[in-house]
């Protein structure tokens, strides 16, 4: 009947094999040889059979999921690093199951709970922390946890981040040789270690050259906020000539309102600058100068750290921090004030 199920068995006796070559050639990363797999591969097509990815897990204890957990997903950064997370974890055999986590929160332990739930072998937190009693529990129960694009002070967890501190001191340094003088700040959401690492590194770099930030407003790294951050900065006779937003996705909103609700020319009247430069910082829409996160290694290193915990037990966690790089484009003036 259609709806029967057929056996790992029945396809060996097809291919005239034996189980555990099924077994063999359905297992990623299992020696068998071509000449085997060709045949049983074409004994399931015939049949009909799918390997029950449930019933192996349970039986050898691993269910080779790995919980992602992300928030900011308006973000382009983040629906790039989700695919080519699951893009990498797949060549090696797991599958990635993901969470939604609320915006704006120092820490998810709720979703992580129900990801727990899942019986994932590892989990990635992107852009998002958890509580210090559920570090605890992951790590008790062997659970390896990578925090990504943050950073906590927790010595259970792994963690891979951009330098944030370099990238907002290169931009500080990058606008004040531009001639900038009054050089504003839009910052992300406060609980986030990025925000805090990049306004610190962007301060130093004021505070080296002598200089003080002009003005300061928040933007929680949501398109919205940010919108109004822009609004208030500007709604003053002594405006910033120069303004570093800590996010691209924030950036693109400063443009918006200081373009078509202001009036405003970039770079001619103000500069603006953000960090992260996803796709769209180089569409000649925005033309963004911003500080690049290397995406690709920040998530080959996350991949390595997962599958090195899972197979080796948690052990001891690893910090990788990466370097950034300036990305000059048109969205800041040219040296010596011309444009």
């Amino acid at each position: 009947m259609a709806n029967e199920k057929v056996t790992s068995l029945e396809v060996a006796a097809l291919a005239g094999v034996s189980q555990s070559a099924v077994s063999r050639v359905f297992t990623l990363g299992s020696s068998v040889s071509p000449k085997t797999a060709e045949k049983v591969r074409a004994a399931a097509e015939k049949l009909g059979y799918r390997p029950n990815v449930l019933a192996r897990s349970l039986k050898s204890g691993k269910s080779r999921i790995i919980g992602l957990l992300v928030a900011y997903l308006e973000n382009y950064f983040y629906p790039e690093v989700v695919e080519k997370l699951s893009t990498e974890l797949q060549k090696v055999g797991y599958h990635v199951l993901v969470f939604l986590a609320p915006v704006s929160t120092t820490n998810v332990d709720q979703v992580v709970h129900e990801l727990m739930d899942y019986q994932v072998d590892g989990i990635v937190m992107a852009s998002v922390s958890m509580s210090s009693d559920l570090a605890a529990r992951c790590h008790a129960t062997g659970i390896p946890v990578v925090l990504f694009n943050r950073g906590l002070r927790d010595p259970r967890l792994s963690s891979v981040t951009s330098d944030n501190l370099r990238g907002g001191r290169a931009l500080a340094d990058y606008l004040i040789s531009l001639g900038h003088k009054k050089i504003a700040y839009v910052a992300g959401f406060s609980g986030a270690s990025t925000q805090v690492d990049r306004e610190a590194g962007f301060l130093a770099g004021l505070q080296a050259a002598g200089m003080n930030l002009h003005s300061r407003a928040e933007g929680n790294f949501s398109y919205t906020d940010a919108q109004r951050a822009a609004r208030e900065l500007f709604a003053t006779p002594n405006r910033p000539d120069a303004v570093f937003v800590a996010n691209d996705h924030m950036a693109f909103a400063v443009m918006d309102v200081l373009r078509f609700e202001l009036g405003l020319r970039i770079p001619q009247d103000v500069s603006v600058a953000g960090f992260d430069d996803v796709p769209p910082a180089a569409w000649p829409a925005y033309n963004l100068t911003t500080v690049r996160q290397n995406v690709d290694q920040m998530v080959s290193e996350t991949v390595q750290m997962l599958i090195t915990s899972i197979s080796e037990g948690t052990g001891q966690s690893k910090h990788v921090v990466l370097d950034t790089g300036l990305v000059i484009r048109g969205s800041t003036r040219k040296h010596g004030g011309a444009v």
